[in-house]
């Protein structure tokens, strides 16, 4: 009961949902035919070795949408800053990973959904600036779209181009798969989230691109994914991480964790952490939990990102 009451006040409380994007943020270009790969990408693909970044490593990751300093950490400064304090913080989990490497990440919005459940995607000039940074810092980029009103179809024919960038992998959110985002918790199918992994495998596989990626789920109430026992994790080349999301005290995220770790089916787990801001009066984690203690999760998280 405990839990159940948990889940049922996390669903209804005032700002349970994840900050909602800033309105005062600028709707960015909508997808533009972006320009052919540099050579840089084809030589490095045909260098990059086929296996899964989760391979006896995890990884941490700053996110946030790099327009915006009311969306996460990511754009709270420079790239260059954004990398300085993320290397920090790679070390505090280092000292607990139990000896697998922790390989840093930028987590990007690449598309914001907007109170009207329009979405504004980022410019391909912003995305090609982290994804190049990234390669040349041994950092991977991870594009998030948070669909609204758009189909699965949709918002994935959108990111798919961008895994011919081999540091390139993608999350969904079903958080804003609504009309009404912010004012009501939205959702996914089963049949959604395996559509979404089944075009992301064929399209490595047609496009002869190297590696398995990541497809990352966020989840935190039970109403975002319909259908859940019916989500496959078994697609060759996708990892599917099953991202426990929401923010709260330690004792409701633990509460949710253990929810989402029941879905047996969605195996791979990662966890959300919510930095306490000055300007916010809800949408933090307090107190943080700390690496030690995130660690401490069964199944052991392999993905972990702050906002």
């Amino acid at each position: 009961m405990r839990l159940l009451a948990c889940l049922f006040l996390l669903s209804l409380a005032p700002g349970a949902f994840a900050q909602i994007s800033d309105p005062q943020t600028p709707v960015l270009a909508d997808e533009a035919h972006r320009k052919p790969v540099p050579t840089w990408v084809d030589q490095w693909n045909k260098m990059f070795r086929p296996a899964s970044v989760l391979e006896n490593q995890m990884v941490v990751a700053f996110y946030g949408q790099p327009s915006s300093n009311r969306m996460g950490i990511l754009g709270e400064q420079t790239i260059e800053e954004s990398k300085r304090l993320l290397d920090q913080t790679v070390k505090t989990w280092e000292a607990v990973s139990g000896g697998k490497s922790v390989l840093p990440a930028f987590h990007l919005i690449y598309a914001t959904c907007y109170p009207d459940a329009t979405v504004g995607v980022l410019n391909p000039e912003t995305v090609l600036r982290y994804i190049e940074f990234a390669a040349k810092n041994n950092m991977i980029v991870v594009l998030d779209h948070q669909l609204g009103r758009l189909s699965i179809e949709e918002a994935m024919n959108s990111l798919l181009p961008w895994l011919k960038y081999p540091n390139v992998h993608l999350a969904i959110d079903p958080e804003w798969k609504t009309p009404n985002p912010g004012v009501e918790l939205g959702t996914i199918s089963a049949s959604d989230v395996n559509k979404a992994q089944q075009m992301m495998n064929d399209y490595l596989v047609a496009e002869n691109l190297p590696g398995k990626r990541m497809l990352i789920l966020h989840q935190f109430h039970g109403k975002m994914i319909s259908d859940r026992d019916a989500v496959r994790a078994d697609f060759p080349r996708v990892d599917l991480v099953h991202h426990a999301d929401g923010f709260g005290p330690p004792s409701l995220k633990l509460d949710t964790y253990r929810f989402l770790a029941g879905m047996k089916n969605l195996p791979v787990k990662g966890f959300k952490l919510f930095l306490t801001k000055s300007w916010k009066n809800k949408g933090m984690d307090i107190p943080i939990l700390t690496p030690a203690q995130v660690m401490e999760l069964v199944p052991q998280p392999v993905y972990i990102s702050y906002q």
